[in-house]
């Protein structure tokens, strides 16, 4: 099994580093069904601790990808307004009970000296760090910190929203309920009107 698991995670999508051990998590998995008092040899389950195995590779991806990468500006441009990229889809596992929050990544800056990203960079951005066990209040402050050291905009803000499990399938049980956060950094932080702005194009509201 042990070299199967070796083969299964060699094609794993991304390229899984070597630190990602497939049979560790399946015998983990193993034992929490153990523990449930569920039998793992029995038909439905006898293949589940893989599958498990290769979801937790597959979520947690960008702990073994270096976010800066996606930080490269394009060469030769004088863009100088607001950038807004809304409504970036985010899967993460909350490392406290490591279920998963689902939701919405919005990021707004706006260039200095012609320093512009590809739209689609910021996707990457948000997910490389969205893809590892993380807290919503740290994925958000993590892709501003990111976005602002390596590009040095003017300002940048990055709001989440989302929806955790670990809140509307357990605990208070509320289903629908929605947590969002916000990092303002520059110059969104010390214009009012200018954070107003983005904020307005962020959620459609005047």
């Amino acid at each position: 099994m042990a070299t199967k698991f070796s083969e299964e995670q060699d094609r794993l999508p991304g390229k899984q580093s070597p630190t990602v051990n497939l049979d560790t998590i399946a015998r983990g998995v193993r034992l929490i069904l153990e523990g449930l008092g569920e039998d793992p040899e029995r038909a439905g389950l006898r293949e589940t601790p893989r599958r498990v195995a290769e979801m937790f590779a597959e979520l947690t991806a960008g702990m073994h990808e270096d976010p800066t990468a996606h930080v490269v500006p394009l060469p030769g441009d004088k863009h100088d307004e607001m950038v807004i990229v809304k409504d970036i889809s985010i899967a993460s596992l909350c490392e406290h009970h490591l279920a998963p929050f689902v939701g919405k990544c919005h990021i707004a800056y706006i260039p200095k000296d012609g320093r512009i990203l590809g739209i689609s960079k910021l996707a990457r951005l948000a997910e490389t760090f969205s893809r590892r066990l993380q807290l919503q209040e740290r994925l958000t402050t993590d892709i501003a910190n990111t976005l602002y050291e390596g590009l040095a905009p003017v300002g940048v803000m990055v709001v989440i929203e989302a929806e955790h499990t670990c809140m509307t399938l357990r605990g208070v049980r509320k289903s629908g309920a929605k947590t969002v956060t916000s990092a303002v950094l520059g110059g969104f932080r010390n214009d009012p009107r200018t954070r107003a702005e983005a904020m307005a194009l962020i959620t459609g509201r005047e």
